[in-house]
């Protein structure tokens, strides 16, 4: 009798550990920042202007600044990044759409590009309210021409900074409905909608969003199904339009910045 009640206890003891280390460690596999961030100049963008500011938890953060090249169509496009890398890896995107008379801001995240604290939903949406809060107080900024450009992950955050504070436009590059669904596609075994803490319920929030809204996907994604940014454009309102990137993958160029992607975005901008 005393064998199998122990096999119980002690697949109870694993399981209990296993939840545990699974809900202490689950930032670490949403959540992958790079610091060796290299100057603008070396990643081809000369003109970009180093800036900072406050977080409303008092984080100082860094962020570049891209001007348009003449002649300038007075919109400021806010760069919300995917969950890995810096945004020196954004800067072909900020190049051409400069090119095109656009502003960026490069926006890196706490804990990302050199910055200072950890990743987070709350977090994040801290650092998007900054800079914002940021790009409006420029003066060769139009408060009212503001565009939120969202990766991946940054789709979430710039969907939830547009729920508080409406843009001219809203462009979502590889957007998914939840990070519980992804949760559930990426790790199945899991009780992903127990243990989540960052969830990022997009699909919640589209439907209260009245800024025109383009979906940029592509069909071959591995990490952010095509399905997913088809659902969450579904639920999105009118005026909103949809780009299906043929054969790109999540990490290709062509989804990322190639000539189809910056067409679209430009003309749904102008």
């Amino acid at each position: 009798m005393l064998k199998p009640v122990r096999r119980v206890l002690a697949a109870l003891v694993f399981v209990v550990v296993f939840t545990a280390v699974v809900w202490l460690a689950q930032r670490s596999a949403i959540y992958f920042p790079d610091g060796d961030l290299p100057p603008p100049a070396a990643v081809g963008l000369p003109g970009a202007e180093v800036v900072t500011f406050d977080t409303e938890d008092g984080l100082h953060l860094s962020a570049w600044f891209v001007p348009a090249r003449e002649p300038a169509q007075d919109r400021t496009v806010l760069v919300f990044n995917g969950n890995a890398g810096h945004r020196g890896h954004r800067a072909p995107l900020a190049a051409l759409l400069a090119e095109y008379g656009f502003s960026t801001l490069l926006v890196d995240y706490r804990g990302y590009g050199g910055n200072p604290g950890l990743p987070s939903e709350t977090g994040l949406a801290r650092d998007a309210r900054a800079a914002l809060a940021y790009a409006r107080s420029r003066p060769d900024v139009n408060p009212a021409r503001i565009v939120y450009y969202g990766e991946s992950l940054g789709t979430a955050v710039a969907i939830a900074l547009a729920a508080e504070y409406a843009p001219a436009a809203l462009v979502l590059r590889s957007p998914f409905t939840s990070m519980v669904e992804m949760g559930r596609r990426h790790y199945p075994f899991l009780p992903v909608q127990w243990l989540l803490r960052d969830r990022y319920p997009s699909v919640d929030r589209i439907g209260s969003i009245n800024s025109p809204v383009l979906v940029i996907a592509g069909d071959a994604d591995r990490v952010v199904p095509f399905d997913e940014s088809v659902a969450l454009y579904e639920a999105a309102r009118e005026p909103k339009r949809f780009l299906a990137v043929e054969g790109a993958g999540h990490n290709d160029e062509a989804l990322a910045f190639g000539p189809q992607v910056i067409r679209a975005i430009v003309e749904f901008v102008q």
